[in-house]
């Protein structure tokens, strides 16, 4: 029997979704694009199939804000296996060097972390999602190319160890991590080059995002919940699960406008100010505290609209 065909509707919003394990971060937003039947949709940042964890989506107008959630500080919890090493720098890649772990201690192991915390130099691994020439390099490393990555800067805010029992045990040589870190870094490369400082080599053996600014304590929904609910209760209690637009930009500083105001910036025109901060991308609210979109002020402190969303272009007039 063949299935019914979805009928997409249009639909904003963000959902917090806890990524499962083994599928792609395109592969979970389409799942969930299905499930809500929204017409449009994105993630905000990928998580390897290998990863679980947040993965926030956005549906609708909330997709012109997703660029700002990309660039945003996040945190994982990661497991390091020390002593191998594999081609795409995780779990699922081919082993490529097996070592012995050496003998260590805490001390050792906090002062090779602190080596790589900081506004440091990382190579991205070769099976990433980076692009050159238009296409991505995992694209390429599964062709067999031999691809030399340049290091770039990255920050790292933090990368503590949380556990290493098994270790010190003489059991799994493995390490439990705690990252946060800028925008493009690769928790893979830290584990990667950890290993390496720490004569042995390492790979990641798990990896769990826990938060992606602005959501620092995320209510996240796994496919199976949402799978649940609708079933059991309706697209109605679905569409509850969904954070408005406004709760992803608290991370931009905000500006509230006026209804004449946000007449002008609906018609494309600026505003003379001065507002703060200049040289900014700026949230624009209206008096009631709804979303209208983003917008910049310039060095002279100029406001102008830059991505309003639909209902701020449609705003009746004052």
């Amino acid at each position: 029997m063949t299935p019914a065909r979805i009928v997409f509707r249009k639909l904003d919003g963000i959902l917090l979704l806890d990524k499962p394990q083994g599928l792609s971060s395109n592969q979970a937003l389409q799942r969930v694009r299905r499930l809500f039947r929204a017409e449009k949709g994105g993630h905000t940042g990928s998580l390897d199939p290998l990863a679980t964890g947040l993965l926030p989506v956005c549906f609708g107008e909330a997709t012109k804000i997703a660029g700002g959630l990309l660039g945003a500080r996040k945190a994982y919890e990661t497991a390091a296996r020390l002593g191998i090493t594999t081609d795409s720098d995780d779990a699922d890649g081919q082993v490529l060097r097996e070592r012995p772990v050496p003998a260590l201690t805490v001390d050792r192991i906090d002062a090779a972390l602190g080596q790589l915390t900081g506004r440091i130099a990382q190579k991205p691994p070769i099976y990433s999602a980076l692009k050159r020439g238009g296409e991505p390099l995992y694209a390429r490393a599964r062709r067999g190319e031999i691809i030399e990555v340049e290091a770039r800067e990255v920050d790292v805010h933090a990368f503590d160890l949380l556990n290493a029992a098994d270790l010190l045990d003489a059991g799994t040589p493995q390490l439990r991590l705690h990252v946060e870190c800028g925008s493009g870094t690769y928790v893979r490369s830290l584990v990667r080059d950890l290993g390496e400082l720490l004569g042995c080599g390492a790979h990641v053996a798990a990896l769990r995002r826990l938060w992606v600014d602005p959501f620092r304590e995320p209510r996240m929904w796994t496919l199976d919940e949402l799978e649940r609910l609708l079933e059991q209760a309706g697209e109605r209690v679905l569409d509850a699960c969904l954070l408005p637009v406004e709760a992803g930009m608290t991370s931009w500083p905000c500006v509230r406008v006026n209804a004449a105001q946000a007449q002008r910036l609906a018609h494309g025109q600026g505003l003379h100010g001065p507002y703060q901060p200049r040289q900014r991308q700026v949230a624009l609210l209206d008096e009631r505290g709804r979303g209208l979109g983003l917008g910049e002020v310039n060095a002279e402190g100029a406001l102008r609209p830059s991505r309003l969303f639909t209902w701020a272009v449609g705003a009746p007039a004052a």
